[in-house]
Parts: C-alpha cells; structure tokens; sequence
C-alpha cells in the first residue's frame, strides 16, 4: 500500500456470526472511491476465545457461506485492526446498517488495547445530504439493481459503486 491515497469515505460492511446481542463480527469489507473506480478490501475474522459460541446462528452461516471452521484459519482480530487502521486513515465510515455493524466494529476494535472508538454513519443520511433530484435516484436505481451478495466485501463495493453512480451524475 505504498502508493495508497487515503479515501475520503469509506463503505463499511460486516457480516457476523448473528443478529444477536452475543454476536461477533466473522468478516469486514470496505469499499471506497478512488480515481473513478471503487476498490475493496476485507478479510474473514478469526473467533476469539472470548467471543460467546452461543452467538453463532447456523441460519446466518448458510446466508454467508461462511462456516465456524473457516474462521480458525482467518486473519486474527488484531492482524484485521491493524490493516483496517492502515486502510481508513481517519476516513468517515458509512454503513447502510450502523446500528448492527457499530456493534460488530467496537466488539473487533476492542481486541486491541490501543484501539481507539470508531463512529459508522447512516448511509441513507448521507446520500440524502449528499445527493439531489437525478443523481438521488441514481445511487437508490444502483443500489435496487444490484443483488446483496451477503459478504462484506462485495457489499460495501454495492454500497460504494451506487455512491460513484450519484456523483457521475
């Protein structure tokens, strides 16, 4: 990441073990903007000891296709910390679901003792500061013809590639 320009927003998505309280974030993507072209980057999150076995929904497993033993050899909280930290660089952070992935974001920050707190914001708040009238519906038109894939990764891409649709308008 040499040649890496810091993002000016960042689209956050994860996917996690359910939509329980006791849920823990199992993968984290994030989507930017950049020279007209969206990049992505995520990472599967290895299951920490401490992380409650009882939050773990096979119904949420088979949506991701994302299985407890594929988690083992995942990147460790602290290695996906450290390369999140890396990627955001002080970016704001946009979810289309904060309440749920504020949630998964402290429970993964807090594995690091030097993390700092991170805010999400509204997706849905900011296209409507954001954008007006055609270019408005455009960045809904994208997001409402593209399919969820439910994983991270490609799902901060959609919410990332309806953000570049708007401001080509």
């Amino acid at each position: 990441m040499s040649d890496f320009a810091a993002p000016k927003i960042i689209f956050l998505d994860f996917e996690a073990s359910s939509l329980s309280q006791d849920s823990w974030p199992i993968e984290i993507g994030l989507s930017w903007v950049e020279s007209d072209a969206v990049r992505t980057w995520s990472s599967l999150i290895r299951t920490r000891p401490s992380w409650d076995s009882t939050g773990w929904s096979s119904q949420s497993a088979a949506v991701h296709r994302v299985s407890v033993e594929s988690l083992r050899q995942a990147p460790t909280p602290q290695s996906v910390v450290a390369a999140f930290m890396t990627i955001c660089s002080g970016a704001p952070l946009i979810s289309d679901a904060p309440d749920f992935d504020r949630r998964w974001l402290d429970r993964l920050m807090q594995t690091q003792a030097d993390a700092r707190d991170l805010v999400a914001g509204n997706f849905h708040s900011a296209a409507f500061s954001s954008f007006h009238g055609y270019a408005l519906d455009i960045v809904y038109e994208s997001l409402e013809r593209t399919r969820v894939p439910h994983r991270a990764g490609p799902d901060s891409a959609r919410l990332a590639r309806a953000w570049l649709a708007g401001q080509k308008v």
